[in-house]
């Protein structure tokens, strides 16, 4: 979204291009974070887990959906918040597709701070914090990951 607070409407959605998760990309963020758990990494490690092959990390799938909702031009969206409520629903293997349907889930308005002289350039921007519902789905439909992310977004009326 490419929107000021007061633009965004809870219940808005936006559903975001697909990305096909492979084993390259499986190996690449194992060596990128460090996490080298067995299921990840370690095909014959499997038998008696719930795993029918190599699967990506949880962590990967909310990384890589951050990079299908995110517009990376600046914009209104000031910054990333934090993270509620995360969830790893469904394995993701090799060879699947993801995509995320991205809702907005609730917005708290915020009382612009009064500019002093010791703020930094730009920390009395009036803004409020927006909670999105970030729905990982695969190819079925079916979510493999949700969470829900809040950002600080830019407001139109700057007074």
């Amino acid at each position: 979204f490419r929107l000021h607070f007061e633009e965004l409407n809870i219940g808005d959605t936006l559903l975001t291009e697909k990305h096909e998760v492979t084993l390259q990309n499986i190996d690449d963020f194992a060596e990128l974070s460090g996490d080298k758990f067995y299921a990840h990494m370690d095909e014959n490690a499997l038998d008696g887990t719930v795993f029918t092959g190599r699967v990506a990390h949880g962590y990967y799938i909310l990384s890589r959906a951050a990079g299908l909702f995110v517009d990376p031009p600046k914009g209104p969206v000031l910054l990333n918040y934090g993270i509620e409520e995360a969830r790893f629903t469904k394995p993701v293997y090799p060879g699947a597709t993801i995509q995320v349907r991205f809702t907005v889930k609730e917005k708290v308005d915020q009382e612009k701070k009064p500019k002093t002289d010791d703020m930094p350039k730009g920390a009395d921007v009036a803004s409020g914090i927006v909670k999105f519902l970030v729905d990982v789905i695969d190819e079925t439909g079916e979510t493999v990951a949700i969470a829900t992310i809040l950002t600080m977004v830019k407001k139109l009326d700057q007074a």
